[in-house]
C-alpha cells in the first residue's frame, strides 16, 4: 500500500522586515594584490594594520594635478587581506560564513570591486593550485550536503522562480528520459575531471558546515550570466548550431516573482551532484564569457559575471522515508558570486570601436552602483525617502533585493599598488567608504513545525530478522514445556508414549491458536477495512473540504491581489494628494502672511490716516481761530472808516447848509464835482440794473418784470448749497423748485436753471445760475440745452476794493469816486451770453475744497 502523505500544521506567515529594527553594515573587505619584483619599489599603498590602509602619492601627483595638498590618506574596512594572503584565509573569513547561511536557508551577495587588473578575477576563481572562493564555496557545499541530497530531478525549476517537487516515479521516468536523450559513454559520476580545471578545484583542506539538518533533502542548482553592454546573457545556455546562418545569443529580460524577488527569466538552472560536475558548468559557460586584451590588462573582462548557486531544501515525511510533498515547506536560498568589470580610463587603455563602448557601459553602470549606494546611505542617515534609481542598470535592479534586505552582502575591493593605479585606486576607496555606510536589514529563520527530527534513521530496524527472532520466541514460551526424552533402557516404554502425549497436546494447543489467530486475524482483517473505509471516506471528504477550501484561497489570492493593485492605486493618489494639500498649504500660509502684511499696512494707514484728520482739525480749528480774530478786526476796520465816512458827510452837509442858509441873489452853478458824482449815480444805477439775474433787486425796492416773465423754470437748487444771505437774492416766478431735477418737472416747464456754488480765489462764495432751454426728443423724454450762466458773487469793502488809476484825478478831500464806492458796497452779477466758453459745454462740478492760507 503507497505510503500516506503526512500533514503538518501551517505556518505562520512571516512577513518581510519584521525584524527592521535589526540591520547590520555591508561587510567591505579590502584585498592588496602582491606587486612583481621590478614594481615593488613604485607601491602607493601601505598595509598599517589588519583594518587600515594608507595611500602614499606619488611624486609630482599634486603638482601635475594642481593642488597644493600632498598628505597622505587612510582608509579602514572590516579586514585587509595583504598581498601575501592565501585563499584559503580569505575563504574562510569572507565567503565561509555566506555559505553557512545557504546551508540554513539564508540569501548571500558576493561581489569583488576594483580597477581592471587589479587581481578580481583571480580572487573569485582562482588559478592552478590556487582555487578561489567560486571551487572553495562548491566543495564546502557538497562535503556538508552530499549525503542527504535528492535524487535527481526530484526537484524541478519552473518558469516563475521557485521549485516544483516530483515523485520518485516521475523522477525516475525523467531520468531514464534524459539519459537516453543524451547517451553518455560513461555515467555522470565516472567522469573524468577535465585538466583545465582540474589543479583550480583540487583543495586540500576540508571544510564542512556543522549541524545539517538530516531530516532534509537537498538539491544544488547553478545558473551563470553576463552583463555586457547593459543586456543580459545567459552563457549556459545551448544554442543549436546552424553551418549556413548562426544565430547571435539572445538576451534575458528581467521580472519579479509574486514574493517581489528580481530573477533573470528563462536562465538556464542546471541540477550537478558534485563539485567537478559545478564547475564543469561554470567552466563551460567561462568560456563563452567575453574578454579582450586591452593596454593595461591582457585578459580584460568586458562584462560583469553573475555566477548562482540555489539551494534546495525539503523535508521528510513522518517516516523519513519520502519527500514531503509539499510546495509551501520547501526552502530555496541563493548565493551570488558576481565578479565586476573593473572601472577604467580610455585614455589609459587606448580602447577603440567595441572596447570604448564597452568600457563607457562598464564604467556607467559602476557609476550608477555607486549612486544606489549614496542615495540608500543618505536616506539612512537622515531620515529621507529618496527614490533609489536600481532600475538605471541591469546591474543594481536585478541585486535590488539584496540591498532592501534579503540576505548579506559582502564585497571585497581589490587594489593594485601600482603608483599608475594610485587615482583609480582613491575612486575605489570613496566608493568603499560609502558603501561601508550602507545598513541591510537580517533575513529572518524559516523553520519547519508539526515534524518530529530524526525521522530519517528512526524506523530503519522496523521489520527486520531480530524482529522476527523475537515473535518466535515469544510464541514458544507459550506451550507447555517437553518431558524429559532421554532413553537410557532398551525396555523404557514410558518416555516414548509421555513424549506422544506432549507432542500432541502441543498440536492440539497450537491447532486451538491457530484458530484463534486465524479469528482474530479475520476480525483484525474485517475492522482494518472498516477502518480503511472509514479513512477513505474522510480522505475524500477532506480532500473535497481542501479542494473547496483552495478554491476559496484562489478566490481570496485574486481578490487579494486585486485589492493590493486598488491599494497602490490609492496610495499613489493619497501621494499625490498629499503633496498638492501640501502646496495648498504651503500657498495658504503665503496667502495668511501676505494677508497679516496687507492688515498691518491697512492698520498703519488708518493710523496715519487718524493722525493727519487730527492734525487737519487742529489746523482747522487753528485757522478758524485765526479768520474770526482777522473778520473782527476787518470788521472794526471797516466800521472805523465808515464813521470817519460818516463824519466826513456830516461836515460837508453843514458845509452845503451854510451855503444853502446864507442869503443869495441868484442859483449859483453847481460844483463840477458835486456834478460828476450824480453822473457816477446815474451810471451805476444804470449798469447795475443791466446786470443783475433775474428780478434780482435791492430788498426794499419795487421789482422789475423778469424777461423770462411768462414761462415756467424748473429751479435746481441742490441740497448742499449755503444760503449767503445777500441783499441781492435770484427770484424767478413760476419755477418749480428741486433738489434733483426729475422727468415729471421737466416735462412742465420750459426751462432750466441750475444753481451752483463754489469758492473763489478769494475764499468767498460765487453762485452761479446756469440756465438752458428744456426741449422734447424723439424717443418721449426731455434734453436740456444750456444758453447761459449768470454769476453772483458776494466781496468785503477792504479787501478787494478797486484802486483808482494813475490817470484819475485825485479828489481833494481824499474821497473815492462814487462809482468806485458803489462797486465796492455792491456785489455785481455778470451775465454769460449764448456762446461764450462758458456757454452750453459748461458742466456742473462739486463744490471744490478751501485751499489752505
Amino acid at each position: 500500500m503507497e505510503a500516506m502523505r503526512a500533514k503538518t500544521p501551517k505556518k505562520p506567515a512571516v512577513k518581510k522586515g519584521s525584524q527592521k529594527n535589526l540591520k547590520e553594515p555591508v561587510g567591505v573587505y579590502c584585498r592588496v594584490r602582491p606587486l612583481s619584483l621590478p614594481d615593488q619599489e613604485c607601491s602607493c599603498i601601505e598595509v598599517i594594520s589588519d583594518t587600515t590602509v594608507q595611500f602614499h602619492p606619488p611624486e609630482g601627483y599634486y603638482k601635475l594635478n594642481r593642488t597644493g595638498n600632498d598628505k597622505e590618506t587612510q582608509y579602514s574596512f572590516k579586514q585587509v587581506f595583504a598581498a601575501h594572503t592565501s585563499q584559503q584565509e580569505l575563504f574562510d573569513i569572507v565567503a565561509k560564513p555566506l555559505v553557512d547561511d545557504l546551508i540554513h536557508g539564508k540569501n548571500g551577495l558576493l561581489f569583488t570591486y576594483g580597477v581592471t587588473g587589479s587581481g578580481k578575477t583571480h580572487t573569485m576563481t582562482g588559478s592552478p593550485g590556487e582555487g578561489g572562493l567560486l571551487p572553495r564555496c562548491l566543495k564546502m557545499i557538497f562535503n556538508s550536503v552530499g549525503p542527504f541530497q535528492a535524487k535527481r530531478y526530484v526537484f524541478k525549476s519552473n518558469d516563475r522562480n521557485s521549485m516544483e517537487i516530483q515523485c520518485e516515479v516521475d523522477a525516475l521516468l525523467e531520468r531514464q528520459k534524459r539519459e537516453a536523450t543524451l547517451n553518455p559513454k560513461t555515467p555522470s559520476t565516472k567522469r573524468q575531471v577535465d585538466p583545465d580545471f582540474a589543479d583550480i578545484i583540487n583543495v586540500q583542506e576540508f571544510c564542512k558546515v556543522e549541524q545539517v539538518d538530516e531530516d532534509s533533502v537537498y538539491g544544488v542548482f547553478v545558473s551563470y550570466i553576463e552583463i555586457y553592454n547593459n543586456y543580459i546573457y545567459d552563457l549556459l545556455e545551448e544554442v543549436p548550431f546552424d553551418p549556413i546562418k548562426s544565430k547571435p545569443p539572445q538576451s534575458k529580460m528581467l521580472r519579479e516573482d509574486k514574493s517581489h524577488n528580481i530573477f533573470v527569466a528563462g536562465c538556464t538552472q542546471v541540477e550537478v551532484k558534485s563539485t567537478e560536475e559545478a564547475f564543469e558548468v561554470f567552466w563551460r559557460g567561462q568560456t563563452k564569457r567575453r574578454i579582450a586584451n586591452t593596454h593595461l590588462n591582457h585578459e580584460s573582462s568586458r562584462s560583469h559575471s553573475v555566477f548562482n548557486i540555489k539551494l534546495v531544501k525539503a523535508p521528510l515525511d513522518a517516516d523519513g522515508d519520502n519527500v514531503l510533498q509539499e510546495k509551501e515547506q520547501i526552502t530555496i536560498s541563493q548565493l551570488f558570486l558576481v565578479d565586476l568589470a573593473g572601472s577604467e580610463r580610455t585614455n589609459r587603455t587606448k580602447a577603440e570601436g567595441n572596447r570604448l563602448r564597452e568600457a563607457g557601459n562598464i564604467n556607467q553602470s559602476l557609476m550608477n552602483l555607486r549612486t544606489c549606494m549614496e542615495i540608500l546611505r543618505e536616506n539612512q542617515m537622515y531620515g529621507t525617502n529618496k527614490m533609489v534609481p536600481y532600475r538605471d542598470s541591469k546591474l543594481t535592479h536585478l541585486f535590488k533585493n539584496y540591498f532592501d534586505g534579503e540576505g548579506k552582502v559582502r564585497m571585497i575591493v581589490c587594489v593594485n599598488p601600482k603608483t599608475t593605479d594610485y587615482e583609480e585606486n582613491l575612486q575605489v576607496m570613496r566608493f568603499a567608504e560609502v558603501t561601508q555606510e550602507v545598513e541591510v536589514a537580517r533575513a529572518v529563520d524559516k523553520a519547519v513545525w508539526g515534524l518530529t527530527p530524526g525521522r530519517r534513521f528512526r524506523n530503519q530496524i522496523r521489520g527486520g530478522p531480530v524482529g522476527d527472532a523475537l515473535v518466535t520466541e515469544v510464541g514458544l514460551q507459550s506451550f507447555p514445556p517437553l518431558p524429559l526424552c532421554e532413553i537410557l533402557d532398551l525396555n523404557d516404554e514410558q518416555t516414548l508414549p509421555r513424549l506422544i502425549e506432549s507432542l500432541e497436546k502441543r498440536h492440539h494447543l497450537r491447532q486451538m491458536k491457530i484458530d484463534e489467530f486465524t479469528r482474530q486475524a479475520n476480525t483484525f482483517s474485517a475492522l482494518l477495512h472498516e477502518f480503511e473505509s472509514a479513512v477513505r471516506n474522510k480522505e475524500n471528504c477532506s480532500q473535497r473540504k481542501l479542494n473547496e477550501k483552495e478554491k476559496m484561497i484562489s478566490g481570496q489570492k485574486v481578490e487579494i491581489e486585486r485589492l493590493e493593485k486598488k491599494n497602490k492605486t490609492l496610495e499613489h493618489k493619497v501621494e499625490i494628494l498629499e503633496k498638492t494639500t501640501s502646496i495648498y498649504e504651503k500657498d495658504r500660509l503665503n496667502l495668511q502672511q501676505e494677508l497679516e502684511n496687507q492688515n498691518q499696512q491697512l492698520q498703519r494707514q488708518i493710523s496715519e490716516h487718524c493722525r493727519l484728520e487730527t492734525r487737519l482739525q487742529g489746523v482747522v480749528a487753528e485757522m478758524t481761530t485765526k479768520w474770526q480774530k482777522e473778520c473782527d478786526r476787518r470788521v472794526a476796520a471797516t466800521q472805523l472808516e465808515m464813521q470817519n465816512q460818516l463824519w466826513v458827510k456830516d461836515e460837508k452837509l453843514k458845509q452845503l447848509k451854510a451855503i444853502v442858509t446864507e442869503p443869495k441873489t441868484e442859483k449859483p452853478e453847481r460844483p463840477s464835482r458835486e456834478r460828476d458824482r450824480e453822473q457816477g449815480q446815474e451810471k451805476v444805477t444804470r449798469r447795475s440794473a443791466s446786470a443783475s439775474p433775474a428780478n434780482a433787486l435791492p430788498i426794499g425796492v419795487r421789482r422789475r418784470r423778469s424777461r423770462s416773465a411768462g414761462e415756467r423754470w424748473v429751479d435746481h437748487k441742490p441740497a448742499s448749497n449755503v444760503h449767503n444771505e445777500t441783499v441781492m437774492q435770484p427770484q424767478v416766478p413760476r419755477a418749480i423748485t428741486v433738489s434733483v431735477p426729475s422727468e415729471k418737472a421737466l416735462a412742465k416747464c420750459e426751462k432750466y436753471m441750475l444753481t451752483h456754488q463754489e469758492l473763489a480765489s478769494d475764499g468767498e462764495i460765487e453762485t452761479k445760475l446756469i440756465k438752458g432751454d428744456v426741449y422734447k426728443t424723439r424717443g418721449g423724454g426731455q434734453a436740456v440745452q444750456f444758453t447761459g450762466i449768470e454769476t453772483l458773487k458776494q466781496q468785503s469793502p477792504g479787501s478787494n476794493r478797486k484802486r483808482r488809476s494813475s490817470s484819475a484825478p485825485v479828489q481833494p478831500d481824499g474821497m473815492e469816486s462814487e462809482s468806485t464806492d458803489i462797486e465796492t458796497r455792491c456785489s455785481m452779477a455778470v451775465e454769460m451770453r449764448a456762446g461764450s466758453q462758458l456757454g452750453p459745454g459748461y458742466q456742473h462740478h462739486a463744490q471744490p475744497k478751501r485751499k489752505k492760507p
